[in-house]
């Protein structure tokens, strides 16, 4: 688990502020999934709170 924790720190320091769903800068995106490429570590996606609220996504880190 802790390999993750810093997995997100360090995607989110180097995209910080973006929403994946309206492809646009936010201050309040959140981590939301990890997509998968075809090749290297997978890409983290991240949403806004108009994004999320429209589309009823929960932060990963919000979830059971």
């Amino acid at each position: 688990m802790e390999t993750g924790t810093r997995l997100a720190a360090a995607v989110n320091a180097a995209n910080p502020g973006w929403c994946h769903w309206h492809v646009g800068s936010s201050e309040t995106a959140e981590l939301i999934q990890y997509g998968e490429r075809t090749s290297g570590p997978p890409v983290a996606l991240y949403a806004c709170a108009p994004c999320r609220e429209q589309r009823g996504l929960v932060p990963l880190g919000s979830r059971p």
